[in-house]
């Protein structure tokens, strides 16, 4: 009897691997760099109804680096049929050197099959990894390197249809406002830092149809071939031009009602897009964070009369953090958004590593908002919209002065208060088109010789002035010093506790001017809504 039962167990043993089984592993090479990416393709066997969905079908890679640490990482699936030979892809980037193992485990329900062990030899290399939160003023890369963001919003290419009142034709120029022509341009003036959406008009991974832009194409799939492809693509192109990313994710295709935020039905499907998006790019140096919504105080008021419950969000919000690091081998940084209305919790979710707001219509209130969040919660902050007016149905060439002044005076609150990265204006069209892109490049050259000077240490200095804003931050053996003038009246001297030789920034031309002895007090002439930046060294 016992050889029977014994029997009848190895038989059904070999059933089940037969209908789940890995048939082989290709890696794309035994070896590769540090901090560069490793592609594997599996083939395996498996059934389903869905293989986007974990609970039918889920493919690990479990690694353990040379230190003995343990980490999974995600596959996605790739193309096949259920019951046949289906492709699977993992991408991989180490994060240390030296020689790494690694298996795959497919598991569907009921069933579980692992492969043989294989390595994976890396060598030390050049790159810097991914990017972390070092303190609140910097991030810092997997080898230590700091980092600060000179951002905007780049959240969308050309739509087909856009809904601009005096900037439609404008922003319809296909061929000027999409990824490969924009990101270039940015990069070329010292921008690092770009906030990107998934959205129904960019990158729809999860539509069919109905795109409102020219470049996605219908297609039948849970995932959309051609929106993941320019995916790809931009990421790609990011990480040639050493730009990152703050990747606003959305609820894709759901609906963000109230059921949203509580149904255990959708939030298993929210996690399995967050899964396929975290397995496809999450081996991205270029994705800096991933940001959950925008303004997610908006989608709960979305009806004023009935607003969803904050501690349904906030809850939600815990949940998502908490998993999405589970599933990130890579550890990138996690945030979300507000447009003007705090949650209660949100702000203080452990799992959450960075806060955000949007500002509008009151670009002067940066400096404190971002002190004043940073100081409440111990955690960095971010501005990440801002501008002169927010409204779309608005002019904005009837207040064009306005709008210019704020776009640099923006950029320059940031680099001295802190923020791992510089508040990110709108209106990204509007601006390119007034020529604005140029002012990215003098915060650029400020931000390069903070980082290096002080090698990520940044120390505010105390900073008295006659009239006007005045900010001070020591760094290594410079002291920076930005001045902009909000009053009607001249800005004409500065104390500072520092010495040395004092240069003055030419903000047009993006280089310093010829250094002159310098004891405690800048004697100078700002004019009301104009700007100027010293060194101190």
């Amino acid at each position: 009897m016992m050889r029977y039962i014994l029997l009848l167990t190895v038989c059904l043993l070999t059933f089940l691997t037969t209908d789940a089984q890995i048939i082989k592993v290709n890696p794309q090479s035994m070896s590769c760099a540090l901090y560069e990416r490793m592609d594997i393709d599996v083939e395996l066997k498996g059934e389903w109804a869905n293989p986007y969905r974990q609970e039918e079908a889920r493919l690990d890679m479990i690694v353990t680096a040379p230190n003995g640490k343990n980490s999974v990482v995600p596959a996605f699936f790739v193309e096949g049929e259920s019951g046949k030979t289906s492709h699977w892809a993992v991408r991989y980037t180490p994060q240390a050197a030296g020689q790494h193992t690694y298996i795959m485990r497919y598991t569907q329900p009921g069933m579980e099959s692992v492969s043989q062990s294989y390595k994976l030899n890396v060598k030390e290399s050049n790159g810097h990894g991914i990017l972390h939160i070092a303190d609140n003023w910097s991030l810092r890369y997997d080898d230590g390197t700091p980092f600060r963001g000179i951002g905007e919003n780049l959240c969308w290419e050309s739509r087909a249809n856009d809904d601009s009142k005096y900037f439609k034709k404008l922003h319809e120029q296909h061929d000027r406002f999409n990824y490969p022509a924009m990101l270039p341009k940015f990069a070329e003036n010292g921008g690092n830092f770009a906030r990107i959406w998934m959205c129904s008009w960019n990158f729809p991974i999860d539509r069919k149809d109905h795109f409102n832009n020219i470049r996605y194409e219908v297609c039948d799939g849970y995932i959309n071939p051609s929106a993941v492809k320019r995916m790809d693509e931009t990421i790609e192109l990011c990480e040639k031009l050493g730009i990152k990313i703050m990747l606003c994710i959305g609820a894709g295709e759901a609906h963000t009602n109230s059921e949203f935020f509580v149904s255990e039905k959708a939030m298993a499907a929210h996690r399995n897009r967050l899964r396929y998006i975290v397995a496809r790019w999450g081996y991205s140096e270029a994705i800096a964070m991933w940001e959950f919504f925008n303004e997610i105080d908006n989608i709960q008021y979305r009806d004023s009369k009935h607003p969803i419950p904050a501690k349904d969000i906030v809850d939600w919000h815990a949940q998502m953090a908490r998993y999405i690091k589970s599933i990130d081998a890579f550890k990138h940084i996690v945030t979300t958004s507000i447009s003007h209305r705090d949650l209660e919790g949100l702000n203080s979710i452990t799992d959450m590593d960075i806060n955000q707001k949007h500002i509008y219509n009151q670009t002067s209130v940066i400096p404190t908002t971002i002190k004043d969040y940073t100081q409440k919660f111990g955690k960095p902050y971010i501005i990440g919209e801002f501008g002169y007016e927010w409204d779309w149905s608005k002019n904005f060439d009837d207040f064009a002065d306005g709008m210019d002044v704020d776009f640099r005076r923006g950029l320059w609150y940031g680099l001295f208060s802190p923020t791992p990265v510089t508040p990110m204006s709108w209106w990204w069209e509007y601006f390119d088109n007034r020529n604005m892109q140029r002012f990215f490049r003098a915060p650029a050259l400020v931000n390069k010789e903070m980082i290096e000077s002080g090698k990520g240490r940044f120390v505010p200095c105390e900073v008295c002035a006659d009239n006007g804003q005045a900010f001070a931050v020591k760094c290594g053996t410079k002291t920076y010093v930005y001045l902009f003038n909000d009053s009607k009246r001249a800005m004409k001297k500065v104390q500072v506790e520092a010495c040395g030789t004092l240069r003055e920034l030419n903000i047009e031309k993006a280089v310093w001017g010829k250094g002159r002895k310098f004891e405690g007090t800048i004697s100078t002439y700002v004019k009301p809504y104009a700007e100027k930046v010293f060194v101190i060294e």
